[in-house]
């Protein structure tokens, strides 16, 4: 049995959980996965046990607690991917790191308009011109990471990275709200939706009954 656990909350609507669930899954890293459904008694009991703030996702190795999505991606990627979860290339993977912090602390138009949502396809959906903003910085982000460095393979610096784990859950964002995007931009998002472990996780999500009424739009 595995030392790591992943301690997640809803799949069809935790987009901090997809994170680093995505990038061991990609890896092959072995791990057990422990869902809480969010904002019940059940949940707010079994993560006040932790020292995250009562937030996921939480990453047990052993009796080693690390909770926050980049935290844990990078501990990953440290303990257990021998530095591989970011670009081997020096710059690529400064300029890795530079998005996805940036990612971690903004676009917070897009993120509270468009919250993720596995079950909902949305068509003529309409957002702020805050949100727009945030969609045109995350797409010229896109294109600059992939035409600079994305020679070799479809994610944003070719191969798979810990910046793919941060941008997929606004790929999926994207792709439930039917936003319109430009050409790299949208290749990125079909890239995403054709990974195998997205797939699995966004069908998890759907067969999920539980509904958290301040994530549905």
């Amino acid at each position: 049995m595995s030392s790591l656990q992943l301690i997640f909350g809803n799949k069809n609507y935790s987009s901090w959980s997809l994170r680093p669930w995505l990038l061991m899954k990609h890896y092959q890293v072995s791990f057990e996965e422990k869902r809480i459904p969010l904002f019940t008694d059940e949940s707010k009991q079994a993560l006040s046990q932790l020292n995250s703030n009562g937030k996921v996702p939480v990453l047990m190795d052993g009796d080693f607690e690390v909770w926050d999505s980049l935290a844990i991606l990078e501990y990953i990627s440290e303990q257990y991917l021998d530095g591989k979860g970011w670009p081997q290339n020096n710059q690529a993977r400064a300029v890795a790191r530079a998005v996805s912090a940036e990612m971690h602390s903004s676009f917070v138009a897009v993120r509270s308009e468009m919250p993720m949502n596995c079950r909902k396809q949305f068509k003529n959906f309409t957002y702020s011109t805050a949100a727009q903003k945030d969609i045109d910085r995350i797409c010229s982000l896109w294109e600059m990471c992939r035409s600079t460095y994305g020679d070799g393979g479809a994610w944003l610096f070719g191969e798979f990275s810990i910046a793919d784990a941060m941008f997929a859950p606004i790929a999926l964002r994207f792709h439930g709200y039917g936003v319109e995007l430009p050409t790299t931009a949208q290749a990125y998002v079909v890239s995403i939706l054709h990974h195998p472990h997205i797939q699995a996780w966004i069908e998890e999500g759907k067969r999920e009954t539980e509904v958290i009424a301040a994530d549905e739009i």
